[in-house]
């Protein structure tokens, strides 16, 4: 079991490095060029993917990083665009009251 994991782990990471590293866009990589990392992590699958992992990709901080989807029930815009189209004069199953 060992044996296979020390053959399965290395290829994991340099699979996921390549596709990390021929996905990323030009203006995001460090240091050298796009097909240059490409070959590095081909040729020295686990020297070349800790390296990418370390070094060829520019990391950008959590609080930089664009807001990513967020459920209705969770987003508080929405829950306020609720209360706002709201009319009074309707039941909570959305239809008029007779007064």
């Amino acid at each position: 079991m060992l044996r296979v994991l020390m053959f399965l782990v290395p290829l994991a990471l340099s699979v996921y490095a390549f596709i990390d590293c021929i996905s990323t866009k030009d203006d995001e990589i460090r240091h050298m060029p796009k097909p240059l990392w490409a070959i590095l992590v081909l040729l020295f699958p686990l020297v070349g993917s800790i390296s990418w992992l370390i070094a060829g990709k520019k990391r950008v901080p959590a609080a930089e990083r664009p807001r990513r989807w967020v459920a209705p029930d969770d987003n508080p815009d929405f829950l306020k665009s609720l209360d706002q189209d709201k009319d009074p004069d309707t039941d909570t199953d959305g239809r008029r009251r007779e007064d």
